[in-house]
């Protein structure tokens, strides 16, 4: 791992983290570009991942506090009352959130042990371009769709549970988690500022999951400390360059031109089908 290496590899995955072009699928397009023979270790793709995660809690931090806040509350008022936690009266927009979270988080479990098979289709980079296309064809259709008015108040439990369906089919290489999480949120009425803020806040278990998964494999494979440095450079480049792709996306939310990302992604995908076509080809003569 070079400190070059780790800055393309932590600024691809900063940005196509939160941009709806999806990270798995750029970072197995660069690899193949630049003849990268591996995107590095488990160890540094846990450290990527706990960089991009910083900048949801740098961007969405009130958010965050009220869902923590409301999360404590509710097991405070369980106790107090020995009941259900619930008053009575209809629950804060921040428990509410809380609750849509952790319902849209489900479908991961199922997609679980399915989950090295998905991630392995990575090895034929066809097979992710064409993932890149079909986000491309989401995203497209979803810039199509009229402006939803759900947000955390009146989204159903069903919203949630199709939006996590999304994010659970985005374990496949080439599929973008935001962009198919907010383009479902879009297809189920939710305000586009409201699909956008949902899609970053329901990946934090994901993202926190995945990382403790890798963690663990990480430590049995073992680490190479000597390159904390630089593993760490690229997690820095990973954390600034998510801030600024939040902010990109909260941005175009407040026009909903999610579509002008499909023909990137349509781009994208074309590149690296016919850049692994004609790889393969050359391998084989």
């Amino acid at each position: 791992m070079t400190l070059l290496k780790s800055i393309i590899l932590g600024l691809v995955q900063g940005l196509a983290e939160f941009l709806p072009i999806s990270s798995s699928g750029h970072l197995v397009l660069v690899q193949t570009l630049f003849n990268f023979e591996d995107g590095g270790d488990l160890f540094f793709d846990v450290l990527l991942h706990l960089g991009t995660l910083a900048s949801i809690f740098v961007v969405y931090r009130s958010d965050i506090a009220d869902m923590i806040r409301e999360f404590f509350s509710f097991f405070t008022g369980v106790f107090r009352r020995g009941g259900s936690g619930d008053s009575g009266s209809a629950p804060a927009p921040a428990r509410r959130m809380v609750m849509l979270i952790i319902i849209a988080t489900l479908p991961l479990v199922v997609v679980l042990p399915f989950k090295d098979f998905l991630e392995g289709t990575r090895s034929f980079p066809w097979l992710v371009g064409a993932a890149l296309v079909i986000t491309g064809l989401l995203l497209f259709t979803s810039d199509r769709f009229s402006r939803g008015r759900k947000t955390e108040r009146s989204a159903t439990w069903l919203d949630a549970v199709i939006v996590g369906l999304m994010q659970a089919v985005a374990v496949i290489p080439g599929i973008s988690r935001s962009g198919s999480t907010i383009s479902m949120g879009v297809f189920r009425g939710f305000n586009r500022k409201f699909a956008v803020r949902f899609s970053f806040l329901m990946s934090i278990p994901a993202v926190l999951g995945a990382a403790l998964v890798e963690f663990i494999d990480a430590a049995k494979s073992g680490i190479d400390w000597s390159l904390m440095p630089v593993y760490l450079v690229g997690m820095a480049v990973a954390a600034v360059s998510g801030y600024f792709a939040i902010r990109l996306i909260k941005y175009i939310a407040d026009r909903g031109r999610f579509g002008w990302f499909a023909f990137y992604c349509w781009a994208a995908g074309a590149v690296t089908i016919i850049v692994s076509l004609v790889g393969g080809s050359g391998a084989a003569a």
